[in-house]
């Protein structure tokens, strides 16, 4: 037959198709045949048939094995840090959120920043509320282990509610939680300003100093703002410690009197926030509902197992999920660690694999490297092995989940920080404890060459480049627990299953 507008002698046809005879004659032909499909157009068509049955399967394939991942993991979980923080925990908490009923924090405060993503994409920064919000299925726990300080509490819950999450009923705050007052940052700045070329390089939220008032018995619980009566002579102890103590921290008797005003409003606000969690979540476990633990900060900079004094002021590692919520150490099913492809540290300390110059620039502006409460720059280094396994010994992980892979392939050849060792050319047997050891350790690299080339857009192993496969492959057999979860992005789909 011939192409379309043209006779089958190749003449252009009149535009009045009907007058055309070739195509009367074709037209009778047509209509006292049945027309036949070419074979050819059959084949491609089953072709297409068959890649879209295997492409829907591979997509539930996929389903399938992200949920059984998620939902396998025990009825209490946590999520724990294991390097210096920063790690991207926030991500998978928002992710197993929907397969949760509780998600609570066990200890820090506000210096703990998660960045998560909606389902829109839209970027939500939080400080002091489990990353488990998002999920409207949820409810959040902030533990007695928390520092609670009120006005970025309500900061938090305002810009949450802006967006259209609702907190009430989801999100219950501690009665044995300790207040944090704007005092305890004053004192924060002023002690970093005495420490002066020694600096321990805080977020100068005032956790430590909090958490100072907790330790020698001065502090104030939420407990306490149901007790306006004595409120007052109880925050004058705290003011009267702070003006003793340094010389540039000067209150009246009206600065007390206003804060104690201004606390009032914030009791009231508070009340139907405040719970004993330590019941209810122990309640809710013999009622079979499962529970996740989100921490804050990560174990190199716990009180007891950090680069101390280069460290926070609670303990992020796993013992902190016991004192921080008070449920019993057998309660406690898998415990999830979260790394990231590389290291990064914010603040002051002995860091072994940190990088300088470009390939320090590239990871930072690669991955976005500033912290989510100061915007400080993050310092950047290779992946510790030393460390993570030090983390990995203490934590007891199930499983770990590596964060930021993507952001690696912007770098021809990686290297993993397999060793150290000391001045005298031995390797040391374990992660030390003194700062002058760990400031002089000669860290032993292993190469592995890099992928360079765009991973983010994946979401099967399957597809992940081999050199990448190669680099998880070498971390799973270096320290002994498998690598289950693999961030290659931020947002929420940005994450694959290795099953």
């Amino acid at each position: 037959m011939a192409a379309a507008g043209y006779c089958v002698s190749g003449a252009r046809c009149p535009s009045q198709a009907a007058a055309c005879p070739d195509f009367q004659a074709l037209g009778n032909v047509g209509r006292s045949l049945k027309i036949q499909v070419p074979e050819r157009t059959q084949i491609t068509r089953q072709r297409f048939e068959v890649r879209a049955s295997i492409a829907s399967s591979e997509v539930a394939e996929k389903k399938s094995v992200a949920e059984d991942a998620y939902s396998s993991l025990s009825q209490v979980c946590a999520v724990l840090g294991t390097q210096w923080g920063d790690e991207g925990k926030g991500k998978l908490v928002d992710i197993l959120a929907e397969r949760y009923d509780i998600v609570a924090r066990c200890q820090g405060g506000s210096n703990a920043g998660h960045t998560i993503y909606n389902n829109e994409g839209k970027k939500f920064a939080l400080h002091l509320i489990p990353s488990g919000i998002l999920n409207e299925n949820a409810v959040c726990v902030v533990g007695n282990g928390v520092v609670v300080h009120l006005p970025t509490f309500f900061e938090e819950v305002n810009r949450l509610e802006t967006s259209g999450v609702d907190c009430k009923g989801r999100l219950f705050v501690s009665d044995r939680a300790h207040l944090l007052f704007d005092l305890h940052q004053t004192v924060d700045g002023l002690r970093e300003a005495e420490l002066k070329g020694s600096m321990i390089g805080t977020t100068k939220r005032g956790i430590g100093p909090c958490y100072a008032s907790k330790a020698i018995r001065n502090g104030l619980r939420v407990s306490d703002l149901r007790h306006m009566d004595t409120f007052q002579e109880k925050l004058a102890n705290l003011f009267w410690d702070a003006a003793s103590r340094f010389k540039g921290f000067d209150y009246e008797e009206k600065q007390l009197d206003a804060e104690v005003e201004r606390y009032k409003v914030f009791a009231d606000r508070l009340e139907p926030y405040i719970a004993d969690t330590v019941q209810y979540v122990n309640q809710a476990y013999h009622q079979k509902k499962r529970v996740l633990v989100e921490g804050g900060q990560a174990t190199m900079l716990d009180m007891d197992f950090g680069t101390y004094p280069f460290v926070t002021s609670s303990n992020p590692s796993a013992g902190g999920i016991c004192t921080g919520l008070g449920i019993a150490p057998k309660l406690i099913g898998d415990i999830v660690g979260v790394v990231k492809a590389y290291s990064t540290r914010v603040g002051a300390g002995p860091y072994p694999t940190e990088v300088h110059g470009d390939i320090g620039d590239k990871i930072r502006d690669a991955g976005y490297e500033f912290g989510t409460t100061t915007g400080r720059p993050r310092r950047c280094g290779w992946l510790d092995i030393v460390a993570l396994n030090y983390s990995c010994q203490i934590n007891g992980f199930s499983y770990l989940n590596m964060t930021k892979l993507d952001v690696l392939s912007c770098l021809p050849v990686l290297k993993i920080g397999v060793a150290y060792k000391g001045k005298d050319g031995k390797v040391l047997s374990s992660f030390p404890a003194d700062l002058q050891t760990l400031g002089e350790v000669e860290v032993e690299y292993e190469e592995i060459s890099g992928w360079e080339v765009d991973i983010s857009k994946l979401r099967s192993y399957r597809d992940l480049p081999s050199a990448a496969k190669r680099y998880i492959d070498r971390v799973e057999s270096l320290v002994g627990i498998p690598v289950r979860f693999i961030g290659v992005g931020p947002g929420r789909d940005a994450m694959i299953i290795k099953d």
